[in-house]
């Protein structure tokens, strides 16, 4: 039997939680087109901002830099390598500038425990998720090939 502090606890509740919220990624990822794996990207990040900022609030030094280590990770080796920088213009360039903006105020963040700065990449990064949401995928996308 599982003694019940295990479930009362606030470390037994954020396993839960991350254990929860892996298969629910895990169970979306086979079924995600193109569009869909950028939208849970963008939703990881801001979940990883969340969990930095409550980390960085609590002092709990190693959990605010696992998770600024993979917002910075899903912006750097997810969003910025999905960019089409040879035939995406302006708009790519310009994402990537961001996108490189982005990980550089994450990693001032860390080391300075700002939360400000964390907030500001929520912001900037928002209404690009809010306008990537609003975008239908082209006709052939619906799964993945």
């Amino acid at each position: 039997m599982l003694p019940t502090s295990a479930f009362a606890s606030p470390a037994g509740a954020r396993s839960r939680l991350a254990t929860y919220t892996r298969l629910e990624v895990e169970t979306q990822l086979p079924e995600a087109n193109p569009h869909r794996l950028i939208l849970m990207l963008m939703d990881g990040f801001f979940d990883a901002v969340a969990r930095a900022r409550g980390a960085m609030k609590e002092g709990q030094i190693a959990a605010k830099g696992e998770a600024l280590c993979k917002a910075i990770r899903i912006i750097d080796e997810g969003l910025r390598c999905a960019l089409d920088l040879k035939n995406g213009g302006k708009l790519a360039s310009d994402l990537d500038a961001l996108y490189l903006y982005i990980t550089q105020k994450l990693t001032l963040a860390n080391a300075r425990n700002d939360e400000a700065a964390l907030v500001e990449c929520t912001e900037l990064l928002r209404p690009i998720r809010e306008a990537w949401a609003a975008i239908t995928p082209p006709p052939g996308t619906d799964r993945p090939s």
